[in-house]
């Protein structure tokens, strides 16, 4: 009786140590009392060891090593140990087939280890071999071995075969669920994950949506700028009482700022208790993004009042609000605030905000200054971003400099040509022009089309730059384009022949618009690629002319257009 007790004793002192240290000490007790070999003891000795916070993958390994005839749980622990880093969770996978090999008989959690160590590497080979084995052990009724089986599938982009271990599955809970939505939004299936959400929330389903789920859904709709749906969602979050969670709170404000509904987006912060610094930078960051920099700058200055600090997103939010709105005097001080104040150390997005707020004014020389002043490596898309400025302020030799830099990345796109042969064009420089689009030509460099997204009662409508021929209505909706062409002409529309080559795909989205929806009804288009002047001033007029308010939300930023005029300022 005594012995069980100091047994006891023992393992609620491994269990409780913090420290290697102390960890050690019972080690040499252990040791000495030839207690240490005793697997009752052993297992949570190598647990603590092994497992965070301390995780002394060295450590443990030797003690493991040393253990005569190890058996699953022992393996399992190491392997899991393995599983939290990539470095390390190739030797988890290699501790796995020793197990197997060694003829020890695993079970579901060592599958589920060690398939969370093929994820780690990205390993898809070694994870259908886990996959295999599992099968054939039966083990298809563990929905946690399955659930983690469709994560590795998603991180891999196997969409399918993710769907396959979901449809395989005896009881579907709401992490299987979640786990297959959040495969869906990984793998760019943003609307099928709100399919799923619909197919959750009837009533009908025994297994209804949680916080998490709604996070997932939520993050969707911002992704696809479908306004009708995060509202559904919404009321569904306020009917099953889930506004509690500050996660949620803060994914509703991000989700209305991703939709251009920037008053929603305020009035759920607003109502909010607790606010904490996601908070603040979501909705600083939905300021800036909808062009409302002051209001940004505002907040931010709010945010300290309120004894909260800014961090490094923080700070990316409101220099992107200095950008998106020409306050460069503000980002500079801003820019130098957060070095000196606050001891962040800028990132790439800091850098990229200073880039674009300096090349947007037209100071490109100090845009290019600051790049080759960086401590990290510019990255294509600031040197894109440069050369958007220098297309603005048709600075053709620095141009030419940056398309250089793209080409040494070995990261020059169509786009990046595109944009130079726009610089050469408003220049009237017609002999380059030719002579980019030739070598555009002899490269095989092809542009993408552009594509614009617009969503109507809950259904999500693609169209594609000259190409609407997969759309049912293809035929009305040119015909509406025409007559708004001919509409906004008279109200003092002209079309600007160097970028509107071709029917450009807002166009055709804000066209379908029109004819889908009532007069007065504001019009709601995301599109992938920067807006361009021509598209620019076609909502402008048409703002006026047919009395609507138009929101595009572009790769950069958003545009509201209304009664002839955009909250960007036309400063984009």
């Amino acid at each position: 009786m005594n012995g069980l007790h100091h047994e006891k004793k023992i393992i609620s002192l491994i269990k409780s140590c913090t420290q290697k240290t102390h960890l050690l000490q019972l080690h040499a007790h252990l040791l000495c009392s030839a207690q240490f070999h005793n697997p009752a003891v052993f297992l949570p000795f190598l647990s603590r060891s092994a497992l965070p916070p301390l995780r002394d993958l060295s450590y443990s390994g030797r003690i493991f090593s040393d253990f005569p005839d190890p058996n699953v749980s022992l393996y399992n622990t190491m392997i899991r140990a393995h599983s939290f880093s990539r470095d390390s969770a190739p030797t988890g996978f290699l501790l796995y087939q020793e197990l197997n090999r060694l003829g020890i008989s695993s079970n579901a959690l060592s599958a589920t280890v060690a398939i969370k160590c093929c994820t780690k590497i990205k390993s898809f080979s070694n994870g259908i071999q886990i996959h295999a084995k599992i099968w054939k052990d039966g083990h298809l009724s563990d929905n946690l071995l399955l659930t983690t089986v469709m994560d590795f599938y998603s991180s891999l982009e196997k969409g399918s075969e993710a769907c396959k271990v979901f449809d395989e599955m005896s009881h579907r809970d709401v992490v299987a669920w979640n786990v297959l939505i959040s495969c869906c939004t990984r793998n760019g299936r943003t609307r099928d994950a709100l399919s799923l959400f619909e197919r959750m929330s009837t009533n009908s389903n025994t297994c209804r949506p949680d916080d998490v789920t709604c996070l997932l859904a939520l993050q969707a709709c911002g992704s696809l700028n479908a306004l009708e749906w995060g509202e559904k969602i919404h009321t569904y979050i306020v009917e099953n009482d889930l506004l509690k969670a500050k996660s949620v709170c803060n994914s509703l404000i991000a989700m209305y700022s991703r939709c251009g509904c920037i008053e929603k987006a305020h009035d759920v912060f607003k109502n909010m208790v607790g606010k904490n610094i996601v908070s603040w930078t979501a909705m600083i960051s939905g300021l800036a993004s909808n062009g409302y920099g002051r209001d940004a700058i505002a907040a931010f200055e709010a945010m300290q009042e309120e004894g909260i600090s800014p961090g490094d997103q923080t700070f990316t939010g409101v220099l992107s609000a200095c950008s998106h709105s020409g306050l460069v005097e503000e980002g500079r001080r801003f820019f130098q605030s957060m070095i000196q104040d606050f001891k962040i150390q800028p990132n790439i997005h800091h850098y990229g905000c200073m880039v674009d707020l300096l090349g947007r004014a037209g100071s490109l020389d100090e845009a290019y200054d600051l790049i080759s002043s960086m401590r990290i490596n510019p990255d294509a898309a600031m040197w894109r971003t440069l050369l958007g400025a220098c297309r603005i302020h048709r600075n053709i030799p620095l141009g030419e400099r940056v398309v250089d830099h793209l080409v040494e990345l070995k990261a020059q796109e169509a786009g990046d040509y595109i944009l130079l042969l726009n610089i050469y064009s408003s220049n009237g420089d017609s002999d380059k022009v030719v002579e980019v689009r030739e070598m555009m030509k002899n490269k095989g460099i092809r542009t993408t089309p552009a594509c614009s997204t617009m969503e109507l009662n809950g259904e999500v409508h693609e169209f594609f730059a000259d190409d609407v021929s997969h759309h049912k209505r293809k035929k009305e909706i040119y015909e509406m384009l025409e007559e708004i062409n001919q509409q906004l002409v008279i109200g003092g529309y002209v079309g600007d022949g160097v970028s509107c080559g071709g029917v450009h795909s807002e166009k055709l989205a804000v066209a379908f618009g029109v004819l889908m929806t009532a007069p007065g009804t504001t019009i709601r288009v995301a599109k992938d690629l920067r807006i361009c002047v021509d598209c620019h001033n076609f909502c402008k007029v048409l703002s006026s002319v047919y009395d609507r308010k138009v929101v595009v939300r572009d790769r950069n930023r958003f545009h509201h257009f209304r009664e002839g005029r955009c909250s960007c300022g036309d400063y984009w």
